[in-house]
């Protein structure tokens, strides 16, 4: 696995733990930053053949 893929990936965890933690907070506004941040970094990994686990 190279490195953008592992960075991809590792950034992805991130979003979707801070999304979770969002969401139980109540934050929507974090919650819909970090939908849009997600979007971002799967669109990303498509864009360059990466293949994502989630």
């Amino acid at each position: 696995m190279g490195e953008f893929t592992t960075t991809i990936e590792h950034r992805l965890d991130q979003a979707y733990q801070g999304l979770h933690e969002a969401r139980s907070d109540g934050d929507e506004f974090l919650a819909d930053t970090l939908t849009a941040e997600i979007e971002d970094l799967r669109r990303l990994a498509v864009d360059n053949g990466v293949s994502l686990q989630r």
